[in-house]
């Protein structure tokens, strides 16, 4: 209430959603959504932005902000993340100033493990939630008070999260990478990432949900549609779906590097 108004970042996750339907309760049309459309942000993801938008009179813009074309970034080096985001909320504030609109805030939480939180700090973007020093189980719990249908959705990072550092990220991995995780989603399992290593495919899903991803049936379609997507090799990790999985391969000043805006996460 305090901020007057303000343009959320709006992904459809489960925090941005929340976000966006309190600031919207509490500012009205003083709120606005800003989804920002690439090649690393799946077309559900994008779909279902619009839908919560339409359904809730929110005033939605969709901006273009295509990551592959920041230089670098391609190269996926460890600190891609501060590269999209410093972009992104960079469009984000010039969207917001011809609206006017006074402030940008986005959706991360105090268990969020997001790099790009740094671009956040150097842009004066707002934190409500982590302000607010919300958890993702009280987001969850106060979603599925207000009636939200995020309450219970899965995780998600953009899809470029998928790549190990240092591997190039171009348009047709991407795709290969939306595809099968689509699959699986289809298939009925809730929290996947397939990680791309060259050709190979990395699933990682729950642990409680392996031994559906090991029915004969559903193996070997899954095998099959992964190598019709451009996939030579598909592999289950054992040790499953694990937040920020990619950052096993850094070394500790790499590390640093990409882990620098987390300083001052539990403050």
């Amino acid at each position: 209430k305090g901020l007057g108004s303000v343009a959320v970042a709006f992904s459809s996750g489960v925090d941005s959603t929340f976000l966006l339907k309190v600031a919207h309760d509490v500012l009205g049309d003083k709120a606005i959504a800003i989804t920002a459309q690439s090649c690393s942000f799946p077309k559900r993801e994008l779909n279902e932005a619009k839908a919560f938008c339409e359904k809730e009179g929110i005033q939605h813009v969709i901006c273009q902000s295509e990551e592959l074309e920041i230089e670098g970034f391609s190269k996926n080096p460890p600190n891609r993340c501060y590269l999209c985001k410093k972009e992104l909320f960079e469009k984000i504030g010039d969207i917001a100033k011809k609206n006017g609109i006074e402030y940008i805030a986005e959706g991360s939480n105090m268990d969020d493990y997001r790099p790009g939180l740094i671009a956040v700090k150097e842009l004066g973007v707002k934190s409500p939630l982590r302000e607010a020093k919300l958890t993702k189980a009280e987001i969850r719990e106060y979603s599925k008070e207000l009636g939200l249908p995020t309450w219970d959705k899965q995780s998600f990072a953009c899809l470029s999260s998928r790549f190990v550092y240092g591997e190039t990220i171009s348009e047709e991995k991407l795709g290969m990478v939306e595809k099968a995780e689509q699959l699986l989603l289809d298939y009925g399992f809730h929290q996947v990432r397939v990680r791309i290593h060259g050709s190979l495919a990395r699933i990682e899903i729950m642990p409680e949900e392996f031994p559906k991803l090991l029915e004969k049936n559903v193996r070997e379609d899954i095998a099959k549609k992964f190598k019709e997507y451009g996939f030579t090799y598909v592999t289950m990790d054992i040790l499953g779906y694990r937040m920020g999985s990619m950052n096993e391969t850094l070394g500790e000043n790499d590390k640093t590097t990409a882990d620098s805006s987390l300083k001052g996460k539990n403050e």
